[in-house]
């Protein structure tokens, strides 16, 4: 595996967890509050491409080293220098297409996150506010701490929610009224009603050692496992909530026609005659 302190960045500390066959720990580190600003989004996108193409790499835990603050959501002021912006002296329609890439370009580098072949599980604590949501949806797994506080907050700043919590949140509570409610009010929602509308599948009495503590026996867990297995999962899965049941039948019997004639099949197979565990090679580094 590559020195997990050469992905660190600026505002995002990667470390890697002693022992555990390839899970690195990925943490927001903007004091005071992990406000999010330009130059921490481009460099948490540039962390997850370079982990993606890491074949050693098994799993991922998303946490903060800030204690009290997930995230505090966008920088507000940093966003408004972007917004306000002088007029060129071109139309309004003209004026839109930078602002526009700017904006696609944001979620693409937050969908970095979903689109690392390796799962990625959150691992949240006190307050994660606006954009932590939009964050936290693109990751496969998500451990809330107790004391965790959310709100989808964009209503109050004038804006709707522009870096995916609208198109992907509904899709994992399943529940259109709570989310609508959410995101229309802004209102602060803690752990357990997260975990009762199924945004976090596990609530972690105490804070952000003891949910870090959680994801990563997860991880550990994860990265036991077959990563040609664990990788054609999170990208089937993938497929399955953006497509048909039958087109994504037919794209998993394509992806696994190539995929059970993998090393990690046989060995799997020959682990459970033997009782032995399996020894799994790690992927290709891209």
């Amino acid at each position: 595996m590559t020195d997990p302190s050469a992905y660190s960045g600026k505002f995002i500390k990667v470390s890697e967890v002693k022992d555990a066959g390839g899970v690195l720990i990925v943490q927001l580190a903007r004091s005071p509050v992990n406000a999010v600003h330009e130059e921490m989004w481009r460099e948490l996108s540039s962390i997850f491409d370079k982990i993606s193409r890491d074949g050693e790499v098994r799993a991922v835990v998303l946490g903060s080293n800030i204690p009290n603050f997930w995230c505090a959501g966008l920088d507000l002021v940093e966003a408004t220098k972007t917004i306000s912006k002088p007029p060129s002296g071109q139309d309004a329609a003209r004026e839109g297409i930078p602002l526009r890439q700017h904006i696609l370009d944001f979620q693409n580098a937050i969908s970095s996150i979903e689109n690392c072949r390796q799962p990625v599980i959150a691992a949240v604590h006190g307050l994660a506010i606006g954009l932590s949501v939009d964050i936290l949806c693109t990751c496969d797994i998500r451990y809330a701490a107790s004391d965790t506080k959310f709100s989808i907050k964009e209503v109050d700043v004038g804006m709707a929610a522009d870096i995916g919590t609208l198109a992907r949140f509904p899709k994992i509570v399943g529940n259109q009224s709570a989310a609508r409610e959410l995101a229309l009010t802004a209102r602060m929602f803690d752990a357990n009603e997260a975990k009762d509308i199924g945004f976090v599948n596990k609530v972690v009495q105490g804070s952000l050692d003891e949910v870090m503590k959680a994801a990563v026996a997860t991880a550990k867990l994860i990265a036991s496992k077959s990563p040609m297995g664990t990788v054609g999962t999170k990208h089937i899965l993938l497929h399955a909530r953006d497509n048909s049941v039958r087109d994504n039948l037919e794209y998993t019997a394509t992806w696994n026609a190539l995929a059970l004639q993998s090393a990690d099949s046989r060995d799997a197979f020959a682990a459970f005659t033997t009782k032995k565990p399996p020894v799994y090679k790690p992927l290709p580094k891209l």
